[in-house]
């Protein structure tokens, strides 16, 4: 049976929702409490519950590993808004993807974007590897994807945007020749979130989150969920999440939960503000190069327009200063407002080396190939006043600028 003729169930675990996006974000997953009446849900702690004779439990649920009331409600939020019959959440994204990645069997093959996050470079690469699966890399999937299937082939991983140059995939021409072979497309939708894009609709057969950036939004939960349409994909994936055991805890289901319900109003404030760095930066003579899908001037303005919510360009950004590495780290210890972290997506606004930080892991040949040079910077911007943080990068770059050409006049 082929990923393009799965059967449809008959009784989806969460129907599809039609209500506005903002409704969704806030109603869907949030039954009140049937004793208290309380309006929003209490924190399920207990990691097994009573049952009235042997194998009938008291409810829904028997052990907090198998399922639990807050996993649940948040699973049915997050496929509310992706637009989803199923969804399934996990203890990390790379969790998700490892679950994923243990559903193929030994010999599989897959084929990735090269310009993939770090994590899921060395999964592939050390780990998958380790296990038989073997992964391929193309700069160029849309182009590259037919010629690159094998009799093997199995998965084909997206990341759109990618993590950190900001390339853009154009989902349903990889899911059109994927599906004339069977083969599985898989989504990283982290870098945009369900409110600027949902791969789903675009032909993908899973979309995954790191929970922990943007459907959080307030770095304060490591988390990961998968979201999908087959019945056939949840069987297995379903499975593997009870067997491996990689689950959230319910405290942070619930924290992902209140998080999620103002997702609409975080990403549109991100990307507003992102926007407006985004030209400021293109504006500089101190910038070689700007990376962000909502400037016309990005190679694949027409995909975020045919695929993002309202053509947005998202939250993130990365651009090349001059001067290489010893700019871009200096910029990062220069900004007042902007933290020098890794991660992203949170209400705060971040900035990093990738080259040094997120994908040090990656040989140099394969990141630069990949368009991560030294001088690459990458920005999470967040929801603070957009006048504060243009004049914060502003500020920073003066001062990386003015300091090198002293360097330079003493040396």
């Amino acid at each position: 049976m082929t990923i393009a003729t799965l059967p449809i169930e008959d009784a989806p675990r969460f129907q599809k929702d039609t209500r506005g996006f903002a409704t969704r974000a806030v109603q869907t997953g949030a039954p009140h409490d049937p004793v208290t009446g309380a309006v929003i849900a209490p924190i399920s702690l207990s990691t097994t519950f009573a049952q009235t004779s042997v194998g009938n439990p008291v409810g829904l649920y028997e052990y907090s590993r198998s399922s639990n009331p807050n996993r649940d409600h948040f699973e049915h939020a997050v496929a509310a808004l992706e637009n989803a019959n199923y969804a399934l959440a996990f203890s990390s994204g790379s969790a998700t993807t490892a679950t994923i990645l243990q559903s193929l069997a030994t010999g599989s093959h897959v084929i990735s974007i090269s310009d993939v996050y770090g994590g899921t470079h060395r999964y592939f690469t050390k780990v998958a590897a380790a296990h038989g699966i073997r992964v391929t890399f193309t700069g160029a999937i849309e182009v590259d994807a037919r010629a690159m299937i094998e009799e093997n082939t199995k998965l084909i991983w997206i990341e759109t945007p990618s993590n950190p140059t900001l390339s853009l995939v154009d989902i349903q021409s990889v899911a059109d020749v994927a599906h004339e072979h069977g083969i599985m497309v898989v989504v990283d939708n982290t870098f945009l979130s369900p409110y600027v894009q949902n791969p789903l609709d675009h032909g993908a057969d899973i979309v995954i989150h790191s929970v922990t950036k943007y459907i959080n939004g307030h770095s304060d939960v490591l988390m990961g969920v998968a979201a999908y349409n087959s019945s056939e994909i949840n069987d297995t994936l379903t499975f593997l999440q009870n067997a491996i055991g990689a689950v959230p805890s319910p405290f942070d289901c619930w924290l992902a939960h209140r998080g999620l319900k103002t997702l609409h109003l975080r990403a549109k404030a991100a990307n507003e503000n992102a926007m407006a760095i985004a030209q400021f930066l293109e504006s500089s003579p101190h910038v070689i190069s700007v990376n962000y899908p909502g400037l016309n001037s990005h190679p694949q303005r027409k995909v975020a327009i045919k695929q993002h919510r309202k053509a947005m360009g998202g939250g993130m950004i990365s651009f090349r200063i001059r001067g290489g590495l010893r700019a871009a780290e200096r910029f990062c210890k220069e900004t007042k407002i902007f933290t020098l972290a890794e991660s992203l997506g949170g209400v705060e606004s971040l900035c990093e080396v990738p080259a040094s930080m997120t994908h040090a892991g990656i040989p140099i040949a394969a990141r630069e190939k990949s368009g991560v040079f030294d001088d690459l910077i990458r920005l999470s911007v967040g929801i603070e006043d957009a006048e504060d943080l243009v004049g914060d990068i502003s500020g920073a770059i003066s001062r990386v600028i003015d300091s090198l050409r002293a360097e330079e006049a003493t040396a």
